[in-house]
């Protein structure tokens, strides 16, 4: 998106795409407002109608990509609101599914490399708004017997550790193609999740199995 086919009211959208690319392909170094400006094809002047500093472009990626997460996990939700385990699998899937289809800022909406969170209240409100997200779903799997009981936050925050250590191998390259070409994003999903449910996930019965059955 350049400055020349830009709709009207699109510059900062144009701004942070144009920030996503620079991130991703040369890091926080090369960042610059003057230098997402000249990528966006406007004046160097232009981006501050926005951003005070880069700091606030990193923010508002990364809040751009918690919104997406959130309205994503908040529609699966609301469709499956009486399955607690297809929650938990469409979550996963749409995180996983983030990851791979838009690396670039996914990366970077869980790089940390906000230097001071508390001054950007939009990036904290979703990003907890989020996370409070997760741990309703987990409380949910809870309830009904699909994960263990205990702190629903501290097993929200192991869910996610897991599926974001398996999709950061994938996106690193540090997965053999003799896996990536037998098991799809799905089938890996699944695994990863069934190693800390209580009963079995099935895509397609789900919590069918006593986990004897496994």
């Amino acid at each position: 998106m350049t400055g020349k086919n830009y709709h009207h009211g699109d510059l900062k959208n144009a701004l942070i795409a144009a920030g996503i690319e620079i991130l991703a392909k040369e890091g926080v170094g090369a960042l610059s407002l003057r230098r997402v400006a000249r990528a966006a094809g406007v004046s160097h002047t232009a981006p501050y109608a926005h951003f005070a500093d880069k700091q606030a472009l990193i923010a508002a990626i990364a809040t751009e990509g918690h919104e997406k997460l959130y309205a994503r996990m908040s529609e699966i939700v609301q469709q499956h609101r009486d399955d607690p385990a297809r929650q938990l699998l469409e979550a996963a899937l749409a995180y996983m599914e983030f990851a791979v289809n838009e690396p670039d800022h996914f990366k970077i909406t869980f790089s940390g490399v906000i230097e001071k969170e508390k001054d950007y209240p939009a990036f904290v409100e979703v990003s907890h708004r989020s996370f409070q997200l997760v741990v309703g779903i987990v409380e949910a799997c809870q309830q009904a017997g699909i994960l263990p009981a205990g702190p629903a936050d501290l097993m929200a925050v192991c869910v996610w550790g897991l599926l974001h250590g398996l999709v950061s191998l994938v996106l690193e390259g540090q997965v053999s193609h003799t896996i990536l070409d037998r098991f799809t994003l799905q089938e890996m999903t699944v695994s990863a999740l069934n190693l800390v449910t209580r009963v079995r996930i099935d895509p397609d019965r789900l919590c069918c199995d006593d986990p004897a059955g496994r």
